[in-house]
């Protein structure tokens, strides 16, 4: 029997935007859209008539705000949220706001492009509703996917690392990667760790703009300091450089210094910026000095690399799954055998302290 699809209820005031959403997601054949609205009092209505699996919800709404619609469907009757914004600054506040109550993640509103533009795009939205739809929240859902699209590897970006990567310097460095979930994960992470933690280098899946905000949110609740990260930053105890959305970022040597370098390029495993780039340039440059944590996010992004690293001499963790709200990304970088310790997220700022001592 074929899998069921993911039914789908689009939520935006704006008409173009409706129908193009619908017209992205039904070219996926794991995805139907059962309804659109205007409005989350027309959603509200369509729902009574039919549950859906997953709600794309826009940010700013007439007669009622996505966050208060939000709240609405996470208190009465949960069920998995993909806002839906614009490229602004007050957007990407809101947005994360919602995730913090509860969304499961963010997508950009679909815009005129080229044709590669809009086949990311799809790629992105499609794979956002995927991932929702396995997301754990107070019900369990169960969601068919139909055959991805062929990806690009990290190869497009890097060569694959030596054998020995250079290891001259002792300074430790923690390369995270993260995806669906990832946002509320690394805030319980990077809050736990005190001021003087190691540099870290992250990759949370996340469109551009979101994540200057992101890392200003968390920088001003964290006790280390919290940045979008940019071309050749150093990379600092005390310090987490976050990749900005749509951007590659790769570690980098000069000397004894480690930096990062952002740049431009295909998706690699679907995504930009990709936790695999990141990954693998942490094996070629950092070695055993790097450690691996690879936390909540569905597909297989960061498996390779991370089995690159453990390759290399780097020392692994992932976020076990009844922590995870989707478990994908840490289960395939186990199955590859690239995980040394798999603990639940409470535990992993600790551990992270330890091993880098």
């Amino acid at each position: 029997m074929p899998s069921k699809k993911i039914r789908v209820l689009v939520v935006d005031d704006s008409a173009s935007v409706r129908q193009t959403m619908k017209e992205i997601l039904e070219s996926d054949p794991a995805i139907e859209v059962i309804a659109t609205a205007s409005d989350p009092f027309v959603a509200a209505s369509h729902m009574m008539r039919e549950e859906p699996d997953v709600i794309t919800l826009d940010v700013e709404m007439p007669r009622m705000d996505g966050l208060t619609f939000l709240d609405k469907i996470m208190s009465q009757h949960p069920i998995p949220v993909v806002m839906c914004s614009s490229l602004t600054t007050e957007g990407s506040e809101t947005a994360l706001s919602a995730l913090e109550r509860g969304a499961v993640d963010i997508i950009t509103k679909p815009t005129v492009g080229t044709r590669q533009f809009l086949e990311e795009s799809r790629v992105r939205i499609c794979d956002a509703i995927k991932s929702a739809a396995q997301a754990r929240l107070s019900k369990p859902r169960l969601a068919g996917a139909a055959k991805p699209s062929p990806k690009l590897t990290a190869d497009v970006m890097l060569p694959k690392p030596p054998t020995h990567a250079m290891i001259q310097t002792t300074e430790k460095i923690v390369a995270i990667g993260a995806s669906t979930g990832g946002t509320e994960a690394l805030r319980e992470i990077l809050e736990a760790l005190p001021a003087d933690a190691p540099g870290i280098v992250i990759v949370q899946h996340m469109p551009e703009k979101f994540t200057a905000a992101f890392a200003q949110r968390l920088n001003s609740i964290c006790k280390i300091t919290v940045k979008e990260a940019e071309n050749n930053d150093s990379v600092l105890r005390g310090q987490a450089l976050i990749a900005p959305g749509n951007k590659h970022m790769m570690l980098k040597r000069s000397g004894a210094r480690y930096c990062v370098e952002i740049r431009d390029g295909p998706l690699v495993s679907r995504h930009r910026p990709s936790v695999d780039v990141l990954f693998r340039s942490a094996a070629r440059y950092g070695g055993k000095n790097v450690l691996g944590v690879i936390l909540t996010g569905m597909g297989d992004d960061g498996a390779k690399g991370m089995r690159e690293m453990k390759d290399a001499g780097a020392c692994n963790i992932a976020q076990d799954e009844n922590s995870c709200v989707v478990f994908g990304m840490p289960q395939e970088a186990i199955k590859v055998g690239a995980v040394d310790h798999i603990l639940p997220l409470e535990r992993i700022a600790n551990e992270i302290l330890r091993l880098c001592r």
